[in-house]
């Protein structure tokens, strides 16, 4: 016999069935909200609601689909509401729209688990503060149910998949941890929270280490790894770049190393010095989209 997850634990009906039906549904809805915000500048949430029981699993990433029952759930495709959740708008709105959606959806446990797991661009201290304190405040409801994220052959409790997604980042943001990955989180998202950019500088200093280690095809490790290197190229991002990686999110460091990474080339130094060094070649362009490869899942099994 099966239980209702958590305290009452609903999900929009519209992320359950196939992928192809789950599609067109988050389609239509995303189309819905639009309007929605058009003629009254909020939203509300979908019309049909459906219990998440402690037996299913929740498909969090495409690469996993292997795993999913037809139907099942599938909340990884909720991210497919920004293809049209805007779309009509004028240009001018769109930000609005984007912030007053995101405000919307961290008021509800499954907008929350979407924000916490697959957190668009901005990944900013104060931004990824707000996203993680969400999904700490339905927490004991999203214990319930199991997680599949790829591309591993098994299912991993709510803990799990934060301590994969996010545990070399709160151990940037909380050295030493705490007992527990729940605390752990809220200990982060307080020091998160109200950090000065010389604060989340030192944070994001601490995640690179784990990163240049766990990526293996970065052509200049040694210049990247030089912590004087580190900090001078960190202060002299503008604050919009900087606040790109303030969270010391793994997925917006690892993309701002290999934007150094490209663009670091050997250059001869005064002959007296016999040796060479690294320099950095100006960029102006962006990394927080760069792909990542994504290292083992450790954590429990279901």
């Amino acid at each position: 016999m099966t239980t209702a997850s958590g305290p009452g634990l609903e999900f929009p009906a519209l992320l359950h069935g196939s992928l192809a039906a789950t599609r067109r549904r988050v389609s239509a809805e995303g189309h819905r909200w639009t309007q929605e915000f058009l003629q009254t500048r909020s939203f509300t949430p979908p019309q049909r609601m459906r219990p998440v029981r402690t037996d299913e699993v929740l498909i969090m990433h495409m690469g996993a689909e292997f795993l999913a029952p037809a139907p099942g759930w599938r909340p990884h495709v909720f991210i497919e509401v920004f293809t049209n959740l805007g779309h009509g708008l004028p240009a001018s709105e769109r930000q609005r729209a984007e912030e007053a959606f995101e405000t919307f959806c961290l008021g509800t446990a499954w907008g929350a688990l979407h924000y916490g797991v697959a957190p668009p661009p901005k990944r900013s201290a104060e931004r990824m503060a707000r996203r993680l304190a969400a999904l700490l405040r339905f927490w004991e409801a999203l214990e319930g149910p199991r997680y599949a994220f790829w591309p591993y052959e098994q299912t991993y409790t709510l803990e799990a998949l934060v301590q994969d997604l996010y545990g070399k980042t709160l151990e940037a943001w909380c050295p030493g941890g705490a007992a527990s990955v729940r605390e752990h989180l809220s200990l982060s998202v307080e020091r998160m929270s109200h950090a000065t950019r010389r604060e989340c500088e030192e944070a994001v200093m601490r995640v690179m280490p784990a990163l240049l280690a766990a990526n293996k095809d970065f052509k200049h490790r040694e210049g990247l790894g030089d912590p004087a290197f580190q900090r001078e190229r960190l202060a002299a991002l503008s604050p919009d770049d900087f606040e790109s990686v303030s969270s010391a999110h793994r997925s917006a460091v690892n993309g701002l190393l290999y934007e150094w990474d490209r663009h670091l080339r050997p250059v001869d130094c005064h002959p007296s010095e016999g040796e060479s060094r690294q320099r950095l070649k100006p960029t102006a362009r962006r990394a927080e989209h760069q792909g990542v490869e994504r290292p083992p899942i450790r954590g429990k099994r279901s």
